[in-house]
């Protein structure tokens, strides 16, 4: 059985972002950059798989930057077994179409038997790149999988949204998408992070990969402005009112 993850380095949910000036993406380098948090329950998912299915091999797939290397070292460390990195300025500032692309491109020459995703990322929130994979492709995709289970060439997961809860059952080849409520995502031990020192990573350039030099991104961002100042919290000066005072303002919010 040969798992797939893909992961996304991101910057820290606690940095404050920065966009470039001149093209507006992202700058990555202003911030301390990590695994997307959610992609972290991808990973522990498919270890959990492998460790039930004995002779399984889990690789995570990454698209980005070469500092990306240190996510992928990150999932190493945690037990998988190698990784693949898609590096190249061509792809700088992929949109959704690209890297779908690119990563459905890279996917299907490896002939994974299940490719596994975080429900979304961070820093982009789209959480579309799962199901654009999926359908290009062409495989069928199990959607906010909380658990996940293989019975010989079928996959079957407990999906949980807002609305629904249920199982749903595939065959594989197949895709799925992971929710954070999924599982607890294990910390890379010391001999963990001592042996991802010697795993295997991959590293493709976009001509590498067999992708077309001209692919270009059909979305740009052609305005951006900072979010406005919060404004100034109320203050109540306890003068003997301030019960009162609060409850007022209380009622004026509707909270009571």
């Amino acid at each position: 059985m040969k798992i797939a993850v893909c992961i996304k380095q991101v910057p820290d949910t606690a940095s404050i972002l920065k966009l470039k000036n001149e093209s507006l993406q992202l700058d990555r380098d202003a911030a301390e950059n990590v695994m997307n948090e959610l992609d972290e329950y991808a990973v522990e998912a498919a270890l959990q798989l492998a460790e039930q299915n004995e002779g399984s091999t889990v690789t995570v797939v990454s698209m980005g930057p070469e500092k990306t290397g240190e996510t992928i070292r990150k999932a190493l460390s945690m037990g998988v077994d190698d990784g693949l990195h898609l590096t190249d300025p061509l792809l700088s500032g992929a949109d959704a179409f690209v890297t779908s692309y690119a990563l459905a491109h890279l996917l299907k020459e490896r002939h994974f038997d299940l490719i596994m995703f975080g429900a979304g990322s961070t820093d982009s929130g789209m959480s579309v790149i799962p199901s654009m994979v999926a359908e290009q492709l062409g495989l069928p995709q199990l959607t906010s999988v909380r658990t996940i289970t293989l019975d010989g060439t079928y996959v079957s997961a407990e999906r949980v949204t807002d609305s629904y809860t249920g199982t749903v059952t595939a065959s594989m080849p197949a895709v799925a998408s992971v929710v954070e409520k999924a599982n607890e995502p294990r910390y890379p031990s010391f001999k963990g992070i001592m042996a991802a020192k010697k795993k295997p990573v991959e590293v493709l350039s976009a001509h590498d990969a067999g992708l077309f030099p001209e692919l270009n991104s059909l979305c740009m961002v052609v305005d951006a402005a900072p979010l406005p100042p919060k404004p100034a919290g109320t203050v109540i000066t306890d003068d003997g009112t301030a019960a009162t005072k609060i409850a007022d303002y209380l009622s004026e919010q509707k909270f009571i």
